[in-house]
């Protein structure tokens, strides 16, 4: 049998086409959201950045919370999860497709509150549902999450590159692409519900404290928090970077592709090296690789998106090895520390929004007082000058502290 006959077998398109309704609804919402309410309703990108950073703070909570419900839930886990999509769906139409019936940045708030809290709830359920899995099929955590993982990055591409495309085509293609995203939502929770039933949890949960005290899942956590923030930092300024800086209007959806798309095509190749060489080498020469391509993006300025759409396929290609490996290797963990897995998904998901509210909290407001105006027709120097600072020298640094945890750290065989 072909590995796409035994996947098929496994059910594991299910897994990748809920990965990317999910990643749909994370990454791309930061690229597109602050700068569709900062160009159409004037919300600035400070009172943006400063809302954005509290919700992040009210996930401190707010996660861990929804991973002690996930482990709970047993066999309610189905029509919780169900309620959890519709609520996704609905959010998104609301934040995209509805005019704000209240002043845009309550609206925002509101919106993006039922957006992310059922990002966060499913994507808990899904990792944690994914520990189970891993354990029935042949390859375990390293080939499901190739399958979640691809999925997911395909699903970004997608949800990246919509928006742009249907500029020109229709009159609202932020609504049209919140609509399509809601049905496509609804159809990957049918297909995923079988995956719910009959196979509830059956150990006792663990409590949050057995997860944090654990030496390894201490460090995993840790270095996705590092690891992460260079890829929320880029999307958050990504659309910024190719108007401003760049000076490509027009070229953002295609840009956006080549980046995801890469990510996409890479991440089976990454789980492949990393199950022949090991884990740690092959995601340490993909930061690597991650850091020249943000060190290159510093030289660049008008006209030269050419060499940025280079810097995308490669930069797009480490983060293939981020999102795939990076998740498998803390799986693994949490297979032996948590086998009910929510409360370790619980805190996961916490530290990758962490990421994102760094960006949007330090980064936007940071930008808009080197004098940055998303709206603005010229720009002075400083503001393009930080802009480059924020894009490309930011992540890097933060790359190499990342490189620096992971040679520190031992993994697991």
């Amino acid at each position: 049998m072909t590995a796409v006959s035994i996947g098929m077998r496994d059910r594991l398109p299910a897994w990748s086409l809920y990965g990317a309704v999910l990643s749909a609804a994370g990454l791309p919402i930061y690229i597109y959201a602050p700068e569709y309410y900062a160009d159409t309703f004037g919300v600035s990108l400070t009172a943006l950045g400063a809302l954005l950073f509290v919700l992040r703070l009210f996930d401190v909570v707010q996660d861990p919370v929804l991973g002690w419900v996930a482990e709970r839930l047993g066999r309610a886990r189905g029509i919780a999860v169900a309620l959890g999509a519709a609520l996704l769906a609905a959010s998104m139409v609301g934040l995209f497709a509805v005019a704000p019936p209240v002043a845009p940045i309550f609206w925002f708030g509101l919106t993006i509150t039922g957006l992310f809290s059922a990002f966060s709830f499913l994507t808990i359920n899904f990792y944690a549902q994914g520990i189970g899995k891993a354990g029935r099929i042949a390859g375990g955590h390293v080939r499901l999450a190739a399958w979640r993982e691809s999925g997911a990055l395909l699903g970004v591409c997608v949800a990246a590159v919509t928006p742009t495309v249907l500029v020109g085509l229709v009159a609202a293609p932020y609504a049209v692409f919140a609509v399509g995203f809601a049905i496509v939502t609804l159809l990957a929770a049918l297909v995923m519900a079988p995956e719910w039933q009959g196979r509830v949890e059956t150990k006792a949960p663990t409590p949050i404290r057995t997860i944090i005290s654990d030496p390894l899942a201490r460090r995993l956590l840790i270095l996705a928090l590092v690891n992460a923030t260079p890829l929320a930092v880029s999307s958050t300024l990504f659309m910024f970077f190719v108007d401003s800086r760049l000076d490509a209007q027009g070229w953002e959806g295609p840009l956006l592709v080549l980046f995801f798309l890469a990510a996409a095509v890479s991440a089976p190749l990454w789980s492949a090296l990393a199950q022949r060489f090991g884990t740690k080498p092959v995601l340490l020469a993909a930061m690597v690789l991650a850091v020249a391509s943000f060190g290159v993006t510093l030289t660049l300025g008008a006209g030269d998106q050419a060499t940025f759409a280079v810097i995308c396929i490669l930069s797009g290609a480490t983060i293939g090895a981020d999102l795939t490996l990076l998740p498998a290797m803390f799986a693994r963990r949490m297979a032996k520390v948590s086998p009910s897995g929510g409360q370790g998904f619980g805190l996961w998901s916490l530290v990758n929004k962490f990421t994102l509210a760094f960006a949007a909290g330090i980064l936007l407001p940071t930008l808009e007082l080197a004098g940055f105006s998303a709206d603005a027709e010229v720009l002075p120097a400083s503001a393009l000058t930080m802009l480059t600072v924020l894009y490309a020298l930011v992540p890097s640094l933060l790359k190499l502290v990342a490189i620096g945890l992971l040679v520190a750290t031992t993994l697991e065989d």
